[in-house]
């Protein structure tokens, strides 16, 4: 094992905790819709329960995906999550309102009622996925910091942060980029699209799942055209890539490039649209298939899996700056040290046992479709 093996590895094991982490944004998706789906409040309170079965899973993998970062990729870490704090806490602040409301909504002795936490559900579900996508699209359009190294051989306290953002905002002026916004706004329609075939899934009721094929056509469409905007935008735009020096430097079409160079990200990127089209489209035009969640829930992965690597692999900068384009991070400048990765490696070959108990685990919960009469029996309910 090389050290750039274990450098490639470790970015292939952060960017599959990524593409898990928007496909169980699923969770947000149905929230954001829940009142449109469940017309009723017995079929809203049908809604909440499918997903609040699953929200612990959402939140452990956000948590999971930063603690690997972490681990792998500290400079990273540092830049971005210290750096553009007021994104990431914003992020955080809407995770913690979704797992309060969950318990407390229909809570006895709720002073609030049920409609404002039920609002904050909805607010988890709209600016959680668009935050969390706008956070991905900065590692294809930039972000404003700045990294100087030297500080690390500052003797005194205040030279010894590495990295700064360059401006007041702190992670928030990404929002000012449109392209940021539009793909943000391709993850929050995508979250809606997997949380509806989650539900229609999960839960035993004709009216939700007539519905849900109906608003299902109202978030695929605006997703599709998003996801396809951003997609010719990403490959049409100047890239940020490196040399073997470390040199940072604009190279034109460099994301076409990477995909041309990569042909098997290539081939996962259009089978994972294929399969996300077709967990789409089968479920519109049949009344009687409940399927959907799955293929299009591997599509999802695999393709935010090889945007992820197309974004880092090939000599490119994942996290590029707007500021100093020197300051840019790639997988050798910004990742641990051999023997932390090394060590880390050996730890990751547990991560298949880990899977596979929560596959066993999902399977036991989902194995009994949610009903009216399963939630009027269950002790505990949300």
């Amino acid at each position: 094992m090389t050290y750039s093996f274990l450098q490639h590895y470790w970015c292939f094991i952060v960017a599959l905790l990524g593409a898990l982490l928007v496909f169980l944004m699923f969770v947000q998706g149905a929230n954001s819709v829940a009142r449109s789906l469940g017309y009723t409040e017995e079929g809203r309170r049908l809604v909440y329960n499918s997903t609040g079965r699953k929200w612990e899973l959402t939140f452990t993998t956000l948590v999971t995906f930063g603690g690997a970062f972490f681990a792998s990729y500290p400079l990273f870490y540092s830049t971005s999550f210290g750096g553009a704090y007021w994104l990431w806490m914003i992020i955080l602040f809407t995770f913690v309102l979704q797992a309060v409301s969950y318990e407390f909504q229909n809570k006895i002795g709720n002073i609030l009622g049920p409609k404002t936490f039920q609002f904050f559900l909805t607010l988890n579900g709209i600016v959680g996925p668009l935050l969390l996508g706008g956070a991905v699209a900065t590692f294809f359009e930039g972000s404003n910091f700045i990294v100087e190294k030297g500080n690390l051989l500052g003797m005194d306290d205040s030279s010894i942060v590495i990295s700064r953002w360059a401006n007041a905002s702190h992670g928030l002026d990404a929002l000012l980029n449109p392209w940021v916004l539009v793909f943000g706004l391709a993850v929050v329609f995508l979250a809606r699209v997997l949380g509806i075939l989650y539900v229609m899934n999960n839960v035993d009721d004709e009216d939700i799942r007539s519905r849900g094929s109906v608003r299902l056509v109202g978030a695929a469409v605006p997703f599709v055209i998003l996801f396809v905007a951003y997609l010719v935008h990403l490959l049409i735009k100047d890239g940020y890539a490196y040399t073997d020096d470390g040199i940072i430097f604009m190279e034109p079409y460099k994301y076409l490039h990477n995909f041309l160079d990569m042909w098997y990200l290539t081939a996962m990127l259009l089978a994972g649209v294929v399969l996300v089209l077709y967990g789409i489209g089968r479920t519109i035009v049949s009344k009687h298939y409940i399927g959907g969640i799955w293929p299009a829930g591997i599509g999802t992965v695999l393709a935010v899996l090889a945007l992820l690597l197309c974004s880092a692999w090939n000599h490119t900068a994942y996290y590029p700056s707007t500021a100093d384009l020197q300051s840019s991070l790639t997988m050798v400048n910004s990742c641990s040290s051999e023997f932390t990765l090394r060590t880390m490696f050996y730890v990751s070959l547990l991560i298949p046992f880990v899977l596979a108990y929560i596959a066993y685990v999902w399977y036991a919960m989902d194995r009994k479709k949610i009903t009216k009469e399963e939630m009027a029996e269950s002790e505990h309910t949300y």
